[in-house]
Order: C-alpha cells, then sequence, then structure tokens
C-alpha cells in the first residue's frame, strides 16, 4: 500500500471529520492541496462541466482518467469520483480502479445511482465492490448509495445497501443528501465503516456531523458552484464599474502553483 493510501484511510479515524474538498481540475485541486488541506477529492459534476459534457452517465472517463494521472503529483491523497465506475462489469470496474491505484490514486467513489434516477442493482453493486478490492487492496473504497440523493429509496433501503456494501468489502459508505440529524446518525450508527456525507450549506456544520458519528465530510459540486458565482459576479463588476475582490491571487501566483506541486501556502498579497 502507497504512504498517500496509508494516510488517506487513517484520516478516515482521526480526532475529527476528514473535510474532503473537491476540485475539478489541476488549479483547483493544487490550490486546496497548497492551502494545507490533508486530501483532495474529485467531483464528477466539475470534470463534466470543464469537458462541456453530462454528469453521471459515464461519459467523462478519458477526462477522469487524465486528470487522476496530473493529480496524483499533489502532496497529498487524492480520491477520484468514478462515478458508476465507467464500465458494465464489475471486472471492467475493477480494471478501471486498478489503473488509478497504478497511480497513485488512493481512494475512489463508486456509486449505485444509475442515469435515469432508478438505483443499481445491490448484488451487482456488492459484486463490482469485491472485484475493486480483489484487484486493488490499497485503494479506499468509498461505496456511494444515491437513496437520499436521487429520492430512491428510504432509510431502511439506505441501511441495507450499507451493510451489503460493507459485507462486499467497501472501506467507506457515502450517503450524499442525507439531512435529517437522526437518519445521520442511524447510518452512522449502522456498520463499523467510517461514514462520509455531503456538507450542506444551511444544515450542516462539521462540528454537528462529528458528534453524529460522521467521519468524512465532502463539499461535492460546492465549490464549483461557488467558483462559478464569483467569475459571474467579478466580470459583472468589471463590466459595470463595481469593486471586484480583494485578496485575489497575482497572475504570477497560479504561474507558481501550476509550475510545481507545492505545500507552500498560496501568497494572497
Amino acid at each position: 500500500m502507497s504512504t498517500h493510501a496509508e494516510t488517506f484511510r487513517a484520516l478516515h479515524h482521526g480526532e475529527r471529520p476528514l473535510v474532503l474538498p473537491n476540485a475539478w481540475d489541476h488549479a483547483s485541486a493544487a490550490v486546496l492541496a497548497a492551502a494545507g488541506f490533508a486530501a483532495v477529492g474529485t467531483t464528477s459534476l466539475g470534470v463534466a462541466a470543464a469537458a462541456g459534457k453530462p454528469d453521471a452517465t459515464g461519459a467523462t472517463m478519458t477526462e477522469t482518467l487524465a486528470l487522476a494521472r496530473r493529480l496524483a503529483r499533489l502532496p497529498c491523497p487524492v480520491s477520484v469520483d468514478i462515478e458508476g465506475g465507467f464500465a458494465d462489469t464489475p471486472e471492467g470496474v475493477a480494471g478501471v480502479a486498478a489503473e488509478l491505484a497504478a497511480l497513485g490514486v488512493a481512494g475512489v467513489n463508486i456509486e449505485d445511482g444509475r442515469p435515469d434516477g432508478t438505483l443499481a442493482d445491490i448484488g451487482e453493486r456488492c459484486e463490482t465492490i469485491a472485484a475493486v478490492k480483489s484487484r486493488a487492496p490499497g485503494l479506499f473504497v468509498n461505496a456511494r448509495t444515491d437513496t437520499f440523493w436521487l429520492g430512491a429509496g428510504d432509510l431502511r433501503e439506505t441501511l441495507a445497501r450499507q451493510r451489503a456494501f460493507a459485507g462486499a468489502g467497501a472501506d467507506g459508505v457515502f450517503v450524499p443528501g442525507v439531512a435529517d440529524g437522526d437518519d445521520v446518525r442511524a447510518l452512522a450508527e449502522a456498520v463499523d465503516l467510517p461514514l462520509n456525507v455531503l456538507f450542506l450549506p444551511g444544515r450542516h456544520t462539521v462540528a454537528g456531523l462529528a458528534a453524529l458519528g460522521v467521519r468524512r465530510v465532502s463539499t461535492g459540486s460546492l465549490l464549483l458552484r461557488a467558483a462559478l458565482h464569483a467569475v459571474r459576479e467579478t466580470a459583472r463588476a468589471v463590466a459595470g464599474g463595481g469593486d471586484v475582490p480583494a485578496g485575489l491571487p497575482a497572475y504570477a501566483d497560479v504561474v507558481a502553483l501550476l509550475a510545481a506541486d507545492t505545500d507552500q501556502p498560496l501568497d494572497q498579497s
């Protein structure tokens, strides 16, 4: 197991939950690593948006693998969102996962949501998880169920999928969209694996989620959407004579950030 993989696994068992910010290109990932985040993930929506392709349809395997190859050079562990696995069979998904592990990627997200808004067969997802762990045993497999995200299942269905995925060898379980505290606590207590939830502004705090037993908090597409908002509002400020936000990185800062992966803070002067 690589050092990054070992570190990433340990980060799920620290005193505080792992806050995993999700990037969509090299620059966004590099700035997060330089800001001191212990690990960085990718967001499938962000990768798809950057490529001008639809999200969650398996259309961005080429872009995802290319990005993973670049991000593996970062000085921190990287987890990659591979949607449903970018393949139609457990063996195919395992091949994709093994390629990522060979690049130095520390973890992957594999989801059970399908493009038509339904959930994949639970048995097939378990076979996929087992196949991935067989081909890439050191890779942290975060098994995502979209019961809450798609409104395709209740708490009972979610718990059943959690337990099945744990039995198949998953290293963590991810339930995006869950917000109610009682539901979060029930999910955290259901299996002896780290629970990952999606940060929901206005509904969650990291401290509150920690008290409920959550071990990993992901930002998902939040940072991408915040960046798009900043792009639009800054352009409007320029066009309308408004104030451009202060504290922006200088041109030279970005050049330096892209020239070499570094764990030094980004100069905000």
